[in-house]
């Protein structure tokens, strides 16, 4: 048997796909590609969770159509089922700050990002076969660089495995704003639900005085959830405040966990 042709042969098999967040780090491996900076690859999908930032899906409106026409084909999926706010069982589909009566503070667990980011990307790579070819076949790229490569996670799925090109390429996010300037793309925001129980209060300030909308959202939903499930009081921050209020501090950003995900904010 010829081992390099069969070898050759498998590797032409494997599908490369970037997680396009339209963040700056997915949509840097993204235009790279259409600039033959990257390798050639087979598909770039966006799981829309409907609950991003006015942002996000302007970016997607104005530069979807010209990857398209440089070659990197782009598609958008969902998941079947993207309530946030499950009210018969009092819940929130979200990691939100839970604060008891005595003053403890619990975090509840993350599954917004498997139920609308992972799992629609899976289904719509089952759909198209690719899951049958060897393990390891779909090379799944992920947006994340070097100031942030404690994200960095091995796929738990057989069929896939990571890559991290912008790590390949020592590049910061910094980098990857610059790059995009010098060429002339526009630098998104992180792409991220306007609601992200993740974000820092430097976020919040900007999502207000942005003016588009996002905000009044977020505070209409942050206002809803506080008392779904009393006795405790549900909150958007660790600091266990209104966004508003938060918005209003004159603080540096408060300590917050990051998501580690690997998925979202790029």
């Amino acid at each position: 048997m010829d081992f390099d042709a069969e070898y050759a042969k498998e590797k032409t098999l494997v599908k490369k796909v970037i997680s396009l967040g339209w963040g700056v780090q997915s949509f840097t491996m993204a235009t790279m590609v259409a600039l033959g900076e990257l390798e050639p690859i087979d598909l770039a999908i966006f799981a829309d969770t409907t609950y991003e930032s006015k942002w996000t899906y302007n970016i997607m409106a104005k530069w979807k159509p010209w990857l398209n026409e440089h070659g990197v084909r782009t598609i958008t999926v969902r998941a079947k089922h993207n309530e946030v706010i499950d009210s018969e069982h009092k819940g929130v589909h979200l990691p939100v700050y839970a604060k008891a009566p005595d003053g403890n503070v619990g975090k509840w667990r993350r599954q917004c990002t498997d139920d609308w980011k992972i799992t629609p990307i899976k289904n719509y790579l089952r759909s198209e076969g690719w899951h049958t070819t060897a393990r390891g076949g779909i090379e799944l790229w992920l947006g994340i660089t070097m100031d942030e490569f404690q994200r960095m996670k091995d796929s738990r799925t057989d069929y896939i495995t990571h890559r991290w090109p912008l790590i390949e390429k020592k590049m910061t996010r910094d980098d990857c704003e610059k790059w995009l300037t010098d060429n002339g793309f526009d630098v998104p925001m992180k792409s991220s639900c306007y609601f992200c129980p993740f974000h820092t209060i430097r976020y919040w300030k900007e999502l207000r005085d942005a003016n588009n909308g996002d905000w009044e959202k977020a505070v209409t939903f942050d206002n809803k959830i506080r008392d779904l499930r009393e006795p405790d009081r549900l909150f958007l921050n660790g600091a266990c405040e209104s966004i508003e209020d938060l918005a209003n501090r004159n603080s540096k950003d408060i300590p917050i966990d990051d998501c580690d995900s690997g998925f979202c904010f790029i």
